[in-house]
């Protein structure tokens, strides 16, 4: 982190799954310091995942005077504010208090977080009306998106739904705390809620418009009778200030000056896309046509993979193609994979090695997973190439459903060529097997959008998963593409941050804000060969596993 003054100052916060981060950068992205905060789950039944708005809005506050106080005089002021979040449901009443969203009845649960699938039942009946807005959610509503979730508050949560009078994505929830406006987000609206941001507006001074034949369709009439008052009457792009900036007594909460330049808000996967698309690599500028061969990697408790193009791609089983949702002007297309760091958790802590593996790494001073890539290490001395210890050990990584491109929340995980042996070893091996999974899961997605239209050829990939040497590397040679990895790791962070420079007036334009904050680090390239082959006949398991998997479910329907 920097420790020269600097004048120009940006902060950007991010409120991930389990925490909310404060960043502070200056205007050629270097961070200058950063703090974080936990954020309370609640998990009242299978399927059912949900938090407090007052408790994440702490969280941002807290975290934001922790880094503003790390900074002390590098900081002389801060300039622009940019928020990013998770695509979160947030209820709120007339008096902007907290409305339950759960079946304990709590109003401080009030949100209905992304990876909460209790809307399975919406999200189908939404589909078989087979509307044409679902086009541009690559065919098929996913359950983690907003309209099943308001659906099943109308259906089983009457009260609620009548007492709520703002329903906010949670990026939004956060620009409203810090504002006073409730001005929405295009990223939000065309990406979760079903906006069409690429149509002409009928409201003056928004992008975009609603379909009033979905809302009713759906049996979400009532929204469109009350002209979306609730869900977003004034949309905007990413990155435009926001009315006067930072109210009294939010500035108060956060320790900033009133009237602080805060810019429409971003979703986080899509914030990690500005933090890391727009870096030069091999001097290739990040214009139009170099942007449509990078695919933006961002992991963490799930993974997205981002990709714009100037033209629109209709990728079936993929999110998209949503206009202006991430970089302005370009259609944005989104993979991604429901359960990754969690499913690699999940593997490590499920099995009866983990407690030695993290004996063994409290003992050394090393995370488990860094245990079980040094283990990997001692055991692929024997063998041609690392990955080829994974042999006869296959993962299929659908734990949580399949995001895309199979679009099925109701898929499940695979394992194949388990022992009865339980040690480290067999750990590590599993381990290695279910990263190499959702690598074959990253290959899937990329081969398919390359078949509607795309060329991509390189990653830029942020987010725990890029801290991982094994991770990296598997993902390099399962799916052939070079790996870019950002000189600044916290790249989501630098992505708000780039909101908050551009509402600030420091850039013109996001793509110019990307251009200035954004610089590549490490790159990492394929291995070809034997490799290669290896992986690419792995592949072929990979792909039989699913079909297999649904043969198995058809025998159990017959």
């Amino acid at each position: 982190m920097s420790t020269t003054p600097s004048d120009n100052c940006f902060l950007g916060i991010d409120v991930g799954t389990g925490s909310a981060r404060a960043g502070i950068f200056n205007a050629d992205g270097t961070l200058l310091a950063a703090a974080s905060r936990e954020i309370k789950t609640w998990q009242p039944e299978p399927n059912f995942v949900e938090q407090s708005s007052g408790d994440i809005w702490r969280a941002c506050r807290d975290a934001v005077r922790t880094a503003l106080a790390e900074a002390g005089p590098t900081v002389r002021c801060i300039r622009g504010i940019g928020f990013d979040a998770t695509c979160s449901l947030v209820a709120l009443n007339a008096n902007d208090r907290p409305v339950t969203i759960s079946p304990t009845e709590n109003d401080d649960q009030n949100v209905i977080v992304w990876m909460d699938h209790r809307a399975l039942e919406q999200s189908n009946c939404i589909n078989a009306t087979n509307h044409a807005v679902l086009r541009y959610v690559g065919g098929t509503i996913s359950v983690e998106m907003q309209i099943p979730k308001l659906l099943w508050i109308k259906e089983n949560l009457p009260d609620s739904w009548k007492r709520a009078v703002r329903f906010l994505d949670l990026p939004d929830f956060l620009t409203y705390k810090a504002t006073g406006l409730d001005v929405r987000s295009l990223c939000s609206t065309v990406c979760k809620w079903n906006y069409l941001g690429h149509e002409k507006s009928k409201t003056p001074g928004n992008i975009g418009r609603w379909d009033h034949t979905f809302f009713h369709q759906v049996g979400l009439g009532d929204l469109a009778h009350e002209r979306y008052r609730r869900i977003g009457q004034h949309v905007r792009p990413m990155g435009e200030p926001i009315g006067e900036g930072l109210t009294d007594s939010a500035a108060r909460e956060l320790g900033l000056d009133p009237g602080t330049p805060v810019g429409v808000s971003i979703i986080d996967a899509h914030a990690g896309g500005l933090g890391v698309l727009g870096a030069i690599v091999e001097d290739q500028i990040p214009i139009p046509e170099v942007l449509e061969t990078r695919l933006a990697l961002i992991g963490g408790t799930s993974s997205c993979h981002m990709a714009v193009s100037r033209e629109p791609h209709f990728v079936p089983g993929i999110w998209g193609p949503y206009y202006s949702a991430m970089i302005p002007g370009m259609w944005l297309t989104e993979g991604g994979q429901s359960a990754t760091g969690a499913l690699i958790d999940h593997i490590i802590a499920s099995h009866p090695g983990a407690r030695n593996a993290r004996r063994e790494g409290r003992r050394s001073g090393r995370t488990v997973y860094q245990v079980l890539n040094d283990r990997l290490d001692q055991l692929a001395e024997k063998t041609d190439f690392p990955a080829q210890l994974t042999k006869d050990l296959h993962v299929l990584p659908y734990f949580h459903g399949n995001r895309s491109p199979r679009a099925d929340a109701t898929l499940r995980g695979v394992i194949s060529g388990l022992s009865i042996s339980d040690t480290i070893d067999d750990l590590a091996l599993l381990y290695l097997a279910t990263v190499q999974a959702i690598a074959h899961g990253t290959r899937h997605i990329i081969d398919t959008m390359n078949a509607e239209g795309y060329q991509i050829n390189t990653i830029f990939i942020c987010g725990g998963g890029s801290k991982n040497p094994v991770f990296i590397r598997e993902h390099a040679d399962i799916t052939g593409c070079e790996i870019v990895l950002p000189r600044e790791p916290e790249a989501v962070l630098l992505g708000s941050a780039i909101l908050g420079a551009v509402a600030a007036g420091e850039f013109k334009t996001v793509l110019g804000a990307m251009a200035a904050m954004n610089s590549a680090g490490k790159t990492i390239q394929p291995t070809t060969g034997a490799t290669y082959r290896y992986h690419d006949t792995k592949h072929r398991v990979f792909r039989c596993m699913y079909d297999d998997f649904m043969s198995y479910r058809r025998l159990m329907k017959s």
